[in-house]
């Protein structure tokens, strides 16, 4: 299971799971937010790390950049470069 299918599971677990929802958002409140949530997500059966987490929004990122006039210098800057954390964060809010 890829990054992003392991949050779309969780997500979805916490959308089902009132206490498990409140576990993710205290998270944010560690004094490393993001290791809290990846230590969290793997306490709950969620093989999850904060670098893959973060690499799998920038290498998204980067194929969008890449499928846009050739991905070079002179592509359009894109709207947000999809920071699955805080999408995460935002759904279950």
């Amino acid at each position: 299971m890829n990054t992003l299918e392991l949050l779309d599971e969780l997500q979805k677990k916490a959308m089902t799971d009132e206490e498990i929802r409140k576990e993710l958002l205290i998270t944010r409140e560690e004094k490393d937010p993001l290791r809290a949530f990846c230590q969290k997500a793997r306490a709950l059966g969620y093989e999850l790390y904060e670098m893959e987490l973060v690499d799998a929004g920038e290498t998204f990122y980067a194929e969008m950049k890449r499928s846009t006039n050739g991905g070079g210098e002179n592509s359009p800057v894109l709207e947000g470069s999809d920071d699955f954390y805080e999408l995460f964060f935002a759904s279950i809010e």
